[in-house]
């Protein structure tokens, strides 16, 4: 279940996954967390998507451009043309004379948090690759797993929490997930 729901402090929509089973949820712009019993809930449905249209037709009725999102495709479509549109990733590394194997090689190294030459991996990737490979983890959870990796116990909440509030981490019932 998706809801689009609005902020009470700066009016920012956001899309709120599992509405009727988290406690609270914090605004992604202002950070300010709600009830979320007491949110307002413009949309509702079972549909990511559908929400997602749902807050675009907001928006744009919001800062007076209806008339111009009538005439765009549905969001999902808009998304499909982007990927798409342009050259790919491995064309444009070639292109500019980089072995793209290479590239994507020291990515996936990069992704799955291997150690820098200085020893410690990236706080950040411990963090997220503890929610990645966990069942939904707790916070503890998620904490033990970054302090493995050597992230100081305190310093991965105040990551997990920055996550949370950009929107790059749900959480629901104690529970965290990457979105």
């Amino acid at each position: 279940m998706y809801a689009v729901v609005g902020c009470t402090d700066c009016g920012n929509l956001w899309l709120l996954s599992d509405p009727r089973e988290s406690k609270t949820a914090t605004c992604s712009r202002c950070g300010r967390r709600h009830q979320t019993k007491k949110l307002r809930r413009f949309f509702e449905s079972e549909d990511r998507d559908a929400a997602r249209q749902a807050r675009s037709a907001l928006l744009a009725k919001k800062h007076g451009d209806s008339e111009a999102f009538a005439q765009v495709e549905h969001v999902a479509e808009l998304d499909r043309q982007v990927d798409e549109s342009g050259i790919d990733d491995r064309e444009y590394l070639e292109g500019s004379g980089l072995d793209a194997d290479e590239v994507f090689d020291a990515g996936e190294q990069a992704r799955r948090g291997r150690a820098s030459s200085s020893g410690s991996v990236d706080r950040l990737t411990a963090i997220k690759d503890a929610i990645r490979d966990g069942d939904r983890p707790t916070e503890d959870e998620v904490v033990a797993a970054a302090s493995e990796q050597g992230v100081p116990a305190e310093k991965a909440r105040d990551l997990l929490e920055k996550l949370r509030r950009r929107g790059e981490v749900s959480e629901s019932g104690g529970r965290y997930r990457l979105l």
